[in-house]
Parts: C-alpha cells; structure tokens; sequence
C-alpha cells in the first residue's frame, strides 16, 4: 500500500532531510521510527530534500507499506516516536502511482527575516536577524526578475558531475515570489516554483536583501541571472529562515 505522509519539522538539531550514516537526519529518525511500527524495511521518498537547519510545515513523503497496515495505528505511534521535533500532520493512503517528489507539481517556500536593532531569542531558530533596516518597496521591486524560467546558475550550488556525465539542468521556473510585512519587524518571503535547486532559495533571498539595502539595484539582478555566475550574486542568506511551507500536487 502506497502512504502519503505531511510533515513539520524543527530542522535545527537535524542534519538536513537526507538520510546520512552516522549523522541524524529527518529521513533517518523518520525512516527507522516507520520500520519499527511497521516491521518491515521501507524507502522514503520526500518533495524536497531539505538542508540542514531549514524547517519544513509542508514537507510529503511516500512510502510503501504492507496492505494489512493500521493507517491509524501508525500514525500515532509516529508522533509519540518522532515528536516533538518531526510531528507527522497526516496519514493516508495514496494512489499506487503516487510519488512525492514526481508528482509533485510546485513548491512553496517562506523565509522570515526579523528586521530589527534587537534580537529575539524565541525567533532564534526560525529566523534571521537583520539588523540594518530594509526598504519593503525595494525588497518587492527585486522579486520581479526571478520570475519565470530562467537558468538559475547564478543561485544554485552546482551538483557534483562526474568524468563523461552532461551536468543536470539548473532551469527553474518561479511562479511566484513575494514579501509580506507582518508588523513588528518582522518580513516574509514567499516562492513558489515547479522546482527549485539546491541552496536557490537562500541564494535569492540573500540577493534581494542587498537589493533591499541599497547595495545592488532591482534592475542588476536579471543581469546575475544570465551571467550564470554564482560569485556574481550576493551571500547566502542563512537556513533558519527558510521552511518549506507547502507542495502542491
């Protein structure tokens, strides 16, 4: 039986989503707390295999199960054995074809940025704190080139190639992106693409934040994105900002 999964998790004690030997990973703890319910191994499959420190309230995982399985029976043990760092959402089963990562049709990520003189220490995990102040206007006006397809050479860690291999395609398409002032300093980005690669989403927003003090213009970032060149664009902005908030099927 095909299960789909939602997930939450604090990524900050976890070594990013990917299972890794000797390392604690939100698809490690998931993985062996699923094979101990349900006595039998399994294979995880995840919409976005997030980096260590970043969170996710909408990350889906699909996973073969044995047909006889309680659905419900699983779940709750899941939260007593995940919790409260993982907390499985919802357990139910999936059409046989279903896949989370290939069926996947667009994700949604949200960064918070408090932006403020003073700290918050129960922000600290989830989000980063800019000090200087910045334009929202300018934060906006530096969305606009990002959106749609577009090579994001300039914005992605580029994967390993290995000697004969033709280098995977780092085209993306961003269907949306935006900022939402929520008061109290703090601001939200929200992207939404079919597809992102990897660290893009920091990448971008550590941009748009130079843009949004002033340090680059709005209208030198498309200019970044046809260079191709990642030392053109600014620093990454830092994981705990960044959740991976939703996956649309």
């Amino acid at each position: 039986m095909r299960v789909r999964m939602l997930v939450a998790y604090d990524g900050s004690e976890f070594r990013g989503f990917a299972a890794q030997p000797g390392q604690r990973t939100v698809a490690g703890v998931l993985t062996e707390a699923i094979e101990k319910v349900v006595r039998h191994p399994i294979e995880l499959a995840c919409a976005g295999r997030t980096d260590r420190g970043v969170h996710a309230w909408g990350q889906v995982v699909s996973v073969d199960v044995a047909e006889s399985t309680d659905l419900e029976a699983l779940h709750r043990a899941l939260l007593k054995l995940c919790g409260p760092a993982i907390v499985v959402r919802e357990v139910a089963e999936a059409p046989a074809d279903f896949h989370a990562r290939f069926s996947a049709r667009s994700r949604t990520y949200r960064y918070t940025i408090l932006n403020r003189p003073v700290p918050d220490p129960f922000l600290a995990r989830t989000a980063w704190h800019v000090e200087r102040p910045l334009d929202l206007e300018l934060l906006t006006l530096a969305c606009d080139p990002f959106l749609g397809e577009h090579d994001f050479s300039a914005f992605c860690r580029r994967p390993k190639v290995a000697e004969g291999e033709e280098p995977a395609s780092l085209v993306r398409r961003v269907l949306r992106a935006g900022w939402t002032d929520l008061g109290d300093g703090l601001l939200r980005f929200e992207i939404t693409a079919t597809a992102f690669c990897h660290q893009m989403v920091r990448s971008v927003v550590g941009t748009i934040v130079a843009a949004g003090h002033a340090q680059i213009r709005a209208g030198d970032i498309l200019g970044i994105i046809r260079s191709g060149q990642r030392a053109n664009a600014a620093p990454i902005a830092p994981p705990q900002g960044l959740c991976l908030w939703h996956v649309e099927y």
